[in-house]
């Protein structure tokens, strides 16, 4: 769901001048207001001068800052056009915000906050432009429905090692190696794509499947996965579906621990859920994933690992993969 903010309008600003001259605490002014205390706190600290706070002076301070942001968006300005350009690249406006700082630490004129980047695309002119931001940005994360309990009709893997018997380490994402995987399916279940996500670095690797089988999954995981430096390919987490009827063997092959969650427990798997709903801006539910090639999925997934993300410190999962990589084949490198 989209958050939206709402600026506090005069008459609020009137009632913190009021409650902050009479000594009331930011926590009992938000009360009053029925708004977060972060809002007053945050009110007072850019607007109020030392201990005093004036409502018609912090009107303007906020106008001012306003039409700040919306100048250094202007459509003609260099920021917009690389605002524009990594958009139409997939990334959020928090992504470009924070990795812009991030590329362009000492050059102020890169940076701007995501708030400013919304404001400025609401403010355009009604015309394509417009529609071609507002379409580019992803709104809100369909309500996962609840699925039906009860008895699991799957049937039960042979010889699957529970996920509570992973090594805790895993959980703790503090060392590379540790995989989740999946399969998106196409239309009517007839065509599915494996996804392959690592924990820390949340790198994607996508290939291409024939069918849902657990021959198909055994040999497109086991070809995928033989790219991968065998340092950072130590466990693969997966859910109880029949694809992964063939797990023993891929275990074998690439001398990988496999894992299974409980029924029923998407949470188990966070990392591969939440890069799945990044997949389906691509592949979106209905698709026929049949026609589409290894090529495609390679592009997908490049896309999706050169993305900086939030919980990475705007890294890209391509960047903390890489460095990763490199750290463990060092420690393991023999001593001369």
């Amino acid at each position: 769901m989209v958050r939206i903010y709402k600026h506090l309008s005069m008459e609020e600003r009137n009632v913190i001048h009021r409650c902050r001259n009479e000594g009331l605490s930011s926590r009992a002014i938000a009360r009053l207001l029925n708004r977060p205390a972060s809002t007053v706190t945050r009110e007072l600290a850019r607007n109020a001068v030392g201990k005093s706070y004036d409502a018609l002076r912090a009107r303007h301070q906020s106008q001012a800052r306003r039409r700040r942001g919306s100048i250094k968006l202007q459509t003609d300005s260099k920021l917009f056009a690389r605002v524009r350009a990594l958009m139409a690249q997939g990334w959020s406006p928090e992504q470009i915000a924070g990795r812009l700082r991030r590329m362009h630490p000492d050059d102020p004129g890169f940076h701007v906050s995501h708030e400013t980047i919304y404001c400025a695309i609401y403010a355009l002119p009604r015309g394509e432009l417009r529609k071609e931001l507002i379409a580019q940005l992803r709104f809100a994360h369909k309500t996962r429905m609840p699925r039906a309990r009860g008895q699991d009709r799957r049937g039960q893997l042979p010889n699957m090692t529970s996920i509570h018997l992973r090594p805790i380490e895993v959980a703790a994402r503090l060392i590379p190696g540790h995989w989740e995987g999946d399969l998106i399916k196409g239309a009517g279940n007839r065509s599915a794509v494996g996804t392959l996500v690592e924990r820390k670095s949340r790198y994607l690797i996508m290939t291409r499947l024939p069918d849902c089988s657990a021959q198909s999954v055994l040999e497109a995981f086991t070809a995928r996965f033989r790219h991968v430096p065998a340092c950072v390919r130590k466990t693969l987490t997966y859910d109880q579906g029949k694809e992964m009827a063939k797990h023993e063997e891929l275990a074998r092959r690439l001398k990988i621990d496999v894992y299974f969650a409980d029924p029923h427990s998407p949470w188990q798997r966070p990392t591969n859920e939440n890069t799945n709903g990044l997949i389906r801006e691509y592949l979106p539910k209905g698709l026929d994933l049949a026609p589409i090639s290894q090529g495609y999925l390679n592009a997908i997934a490049r896309q999706i690992n050169d993305r900086p993300r939030k919980c990475l410190q705007f890294e890209t999962p391509a960047e903390v993969f890489a460095r990763e990589v490199i750290s463990m084949k060092s420690s393991v490198a023999p001593q001369t």
